[in-house]
Formats: structure tokens, C-alpha cells, sequence
């Protein structure tokens, strides 16, 4: 597997979300959730890997993403889930799509 980076598409106080890319090729998404004691982790794949490419996704994303986040960490629980992105909706997206809708 290529080097892997990861581009941040949102960060609040208690979350952070990333999509994992290959070159100019998104592998999938990552959504990190911060408690008090655990990271919770959703890995959404865009691709096919085999259980050790993902246990090393993994271990990049606790390595760079993670621990470098500085807050309390006793666990780190992923979710994966293998899928591909069918669109993506906004306020503005839906508003237009009513509006013409309307006028049809």
C-alpha cells in the first residue's frame, strides 16, 4: 500500500472527520469521536483491503490522528464498514432540488 495521508474535512470540540487518501484516490472516511476516556471511530472503506491493511489503516490513524490529538485515551474502538459514497447533500442542495421541483 502507498503512503496513506489523511486531508481533514471537519474538527468540532469533541470530533474530527478525515478522508483517507492514496495519491489523488480516497480510500474512504474516517469520523473520530473524543470522550472522556475513549476515541470512537467510524472507518468507512472505499476499497477492498485485507484485515491486516485495515489493522494497519488502523494503527496509522491512531498514530497520526489519535495520540497526536492530545486528549485522555484508554481505548480506541473502530467500526468499519466497507461502502462507497452515493452524494453528498447540503441545505442549499436540498432547497434547489425543491425549488425545481416546484416549478415543473
Amino acid at each position: 500500500m502507498a503512503e496513506m495521508r489523511f486531508d481533514r474535512l471537519f474538527r468540532t470540540q469533541h470530533s474530527e472527520g478525515y478522508s483517507l487518501m492514496e495519491g489523488s484516490r480516497r480510500l474512504g472516511r474516517i469520523d473520530l469521536h473524543f470522550t472522556a476516556a475513549t476515541v470512537y471511530g467510524t472507518l468507512i472503506l472505499e476499497v477492498d483491503r485485507e484485515e491486516a491493511e485495515i489493522l494497519k489503516m488502523i494503527e496509522e490513524i491512531d498514530n497520526d490522528l489519535v495520540l497526536s490529538a492530545e486528549v485522555p485515551r484508554e481505548d480506541f474502538l473502530v467500526t468499519v464498514y466497507r461502502g462507497t459514497e452515493l452524494g453528498f447533500y447540503s441545505d442549499d442542495y436540498l432547497e434547489e432540488e425543491q425549488g425545481s421541483a416546484s416549478n415543473n
